[in-house]
């Protein structure tokens, strides 16, 4: 299979249509993206990624009117919704029958956005069903942010690329449910607890210990490179490395002696969510042997830069 890449949206909603499988752009990264409603695609996206099939997938649709068509929507998700969508909060509702099983992995729940991406909302304008669409890479590796990063690791898997530049978020959603009069999330992402602490006048926690994975981005490993990275007090690590080629990955600091990848020298938050995937993913191709890093503020988009590198550390089997 030769996979093609372009702007071309009624080429990608006929892929789509068809049962086929197309990348596309949104905010927050790429999304593998095929017919969340026909198990024949959604088998797919399964295969296409490596993904483990008890790993459920999230819909995209064109607009909040959207929601209830595919979900039971209470009143404070309704509210999160109007503020939030599109953009990058996914919402975790009981599902309707319509949506088949092997969309939620077996879940009663589904997990529903909105993408604030023009070419991307184009395309959910042009087709009648909603889109399961999960990071457009190989399971478990960093998240593309660019149509490069996605045939780095599916060029010849899938038929089509949309190409709608590089992710202006650069993490992925927030994801969050309303259980309980708490708002729990159970991946962090560009929305923060404070803001939907705001809106909804709720108490805000953090999914902790779950047995079962109820949502993406809930695997202990995810996100990682294939280089080893370790997390924690980047002298330290460096100390305990001696002779070693070290790549550096931090919010402003440099170190001496390893080779240094500032996110964001000015101190935004924003601006080093947006370029931790693409750093991430050129440090690994730079035959280092390994990647020190370290804890961001826990504050705004932090604790998502902070989860993302938690997931990507180096596990000992």
């Amino acid at each position: 299979m030769n996979t093609e890449q372009g702007t071309d949206i009624s080429k990608a909603a006929a892929l789509l249509t068809a049962d086929e499988l197309v990348a596309i752009p949104t905010e927050t990264v790429y999304g593998l993206a095929g017919n969340a409603l026909h198990e024949a695609a959604v088998c797919k996206i399964y295969a296409a990624k490596n993904r483990p099939a008890f790993n459920p997938l999230i819909l995209h649709i064109s607009g909040i009117d959207q929601l209830s068509k595919y979900a039971m929507v209470d009143p404070i998700s309704a509210l999160l919704a109007a503020q939030f969508m599109p953009g990058p909060l996914t919402l975790l509702l009981p599902k309707k029958n319509i949506v088949p099983d092997i969309t939620t992995a077996g879940s009663n729940k589904v997990a529903i956005r909105v993408p604030k991406h023009p070419l991307c909302l184009e395309l959910l304008h042009s087709i009648d069903f909603p889109l399961a669409a999960p990071s457009a890479n190989i399971s478990g590796y960093i998240s593309p942010t660019t149509a490069a990063h996605v045939v780095a690791g599916l060029n010849g898997r899938i038929p089509y690329i949309l190409d709608g530049g590089t992710a202006a978020v650069g993490l992925e959603s927030t994801i969050c449910e309303v259980l309980h009069q708490k708002i729990i999330v159970h991946r962090t992402g560009g929305i923060s607890a404070d803001e939907l602490q705001q809106v909804s006048s709720l108490e805000v926690v953090l999914a902790n210990n779950q047995k079962t994975v109820e949502t993406a981005g809930q695997l202990k490993s995810h996100y990682a490179p294939n280089t080893p990275l370790y997390r924690g007090d980047i002298s330290d690590l460096i100390a305990c490395n001696p002779g070693k080629n070290i790549a550096c990955i931090s919010f402003q600091k440099t170190y001496e002696g390893v080779e240094n990848f500032v996110l964001s020298p000015s101190g935004n938050l924003a601006e080093a969510a947006n370029l931790l995937f693409a750093t991430l993913r050129m440090v690994d191709a730079g035959n280092f042997d390994l990647i020190c890093t370290e804890l961001f503020p826990n504050k705004g988009i932090g604790p998502a830069i902070n989860d993302r590198l938690g997931r990507a550390q180096f596990l000992h089997k």
